[in-house]
Order: structure tokens, then sequence, then C-alpha cells
């Protein structure tokens, strides 16, 4: 696993296969690293879709925190539905966010991931 963030993250030494790398402070810097070296078969969590709209094409698998997958067939349309609430909150108007992270959400992502983790397992 490795985290990437505009700050320094620390990795506790407990986990080896968890590493971090920080990259410089800006709009998407983060996203951009993470775009570029991405490659197939690689798993990314992100609520962020112009991101995902960067990375399914290339192959990866991309989940969001509440376990919903990314594809190339779901990606447009979310772009999309993203975009235009985008634009209504530029215009002023207050769309509200993602309802509360609870045991539901928590639990639907932890069955998305195992579901992702099997399949790139078994794909390798």
């Amino acid at each position: 696993m490795i985290l990437v963030a505009n700050q320094r993250l620390e990795v506790p030494p407990a986990y080896p296969l968890v590493t971090s790398v920080r990259v410089e402070g800006g709009p998407d810097v983060a996203d951009q690293y993470i775009a570029a070296h991405a490659a197939p078969g690689d798993l990314v969590m992100t609520q962020d879709i112009p991101l995902a709209a960067l990375l399914v094409p290339k192959g990866v698998v991309v989940l969001d925190p509440r376990g919903q997958g990314h594809t190339a067939e779901s990606i447009g349309e979310r772009l999309s539905v993203r975009d235009f609430m985008e634009e209504l909150r530029a215009g002023g108007l207050v769309t509200g966010g993602p309802p509360p992270f609870n045991a539901q959400a928590k639990q639907a992502f932890a069955s998305a991931l195992d579901r992702a983790l099997t399949r790139l397992l078994r794909a390798r």
C-alpha cells in the first residue's frame, strides 16, 4: 500500500508493506502523482471522481470510500454528475454533502475492497 499526500504521513513500522510518498503542495499534485504512477491491476481508493476518470481507462481498479467501484461504463456519467453539481455550487446553490459514513457504509466498503482484492489476486 502506498499513501500519497502533500504532507508527511507517519507509517507505523509494524507494517513494512505500507509506504508513503510526499508530494509538493498545490492543486491536484497528489492526483497527478497517482495518475502518473498507477498501472493496470493496481487498486486506488479515492472519492475524487476526476482522478478516477484518469485511472479507469488505464485499467486501474478504483473504489470510493463507500465501496462504489468506478468502471469504464460508469465513470463518464459520474463525472458528468459531479461537474453538474460543481456548477450548481458555483452558482450559489447549496447541494449538501454525502450522507454520514455509518456502519452500513463501512461494511459496503469492506465488502467491495474484499471483492476487488480477490479479483486482482486471481488475475495474477
